[in-house]
C-alpha cells in the first residue's frame, strides 16, 4: 500500500523570515484572536465568536504569532468525550482555524495543523471533525477526508449551520 504523506512546513519563508514557534493561546489572547478570525468572519469562511468566548476558550486554541507579537494563525482543538452507547472513542473538532493573509503561504496554517495532530494524539482522540465552507486542501493534505455529520459528536453535528452548506471532514488518528 503506498500512502501520501503530508508536506514538511517550510522552516521559514524567503519574504516573512523563519516559521513562528506555536504556543496555547492565553485568555489575554481574546481580543487579539477575534480580530484575527474577523476577516474570516465577514468572508463567510468562520462564524463570529465573541471576545468573551474566545477568553472562555483559549486554552482550546493554539497559535503563532509574528515578531510584532501580532497574532499569525490560530486554531482550536475541542475535545468531546466518548458518547454513551456509540462504542466510539473520544473525538475532537478542529474549529477557527485561520492565518493572516499576510502570512499564507508561508507554512504557518501546516505548521499549526501539524501541532494540533500532536495534541489530539497524546489526548488519545480516536478522530478530529471539521466543517470548511472552502475546499480544505490543507485539511485533505493531512489526510483529512470527506465524512458525513452522523459520524460526527453529535453535539457538534446539531450546532452545525446548515445554511453555511460546510463538508464535513474527519481524520482517523
Amino acid at each position: 500500500m503506498i500512502t501520501a504523506t503530508p508536506r514538511p512546513a517550510p522552516r521559514s519563508h524567503p519574504l516573512l523570515g523563519p516559521a513562528s514557534p506555536v504556543r496555547t493561546a492565553r485568555s489575554e489572547d481574546a481580543a487579539a484572536l477575534a480580530d484575527l478570525s474577523r476577516p474570516f468572519v465577514r468572508s463567510g469562511a468562520l462564524r463570529e465568536r465573541p471576545v468573551s468566548l474566545y477568553a472562555a476558550h483559549a486554552a482550546d486554541f493554539l497559535v503563532t504569532e509574528g515578531p510584532d507579537g501580532t497574532l499569525d494563525g490560530c486554531v482550536g482543538l475541542r475535545p468531546h468525550p466518548a458518547e454513551p452507547g456509540e462504542g466510539r472513542d473520544p473525538a475532537g473538532v478542529v474549529y477557527n482555524f485561520c492565518v493572516a493573509g499576510r502570512r499564507q503561504g508561508g507554512g504557518v496554517g501546516a505548521t499549526l495543523l501539524r501541532v494540533l495532530l500532536a495534541r489530539a494524539r497524546a489526548r488519545s482522540l480516536g478522530a478530529l471533525f471539521t466543517a470548511t465552507t472552502g475546499g480544505g486542501g490543507l485539511f485533505l493534505r493531512f489526510g483529512f477526508a470527506p465524512t458525513t455529520a452522523a459520524l460526527a459528536p453529535t453535539s457538534w453535528a446539531e450546532s452545525l449551520d446548515p445554511r453555511r452548506d460546510a463538508r464535513i471532514l474527519r481524520k482517523v488518528l
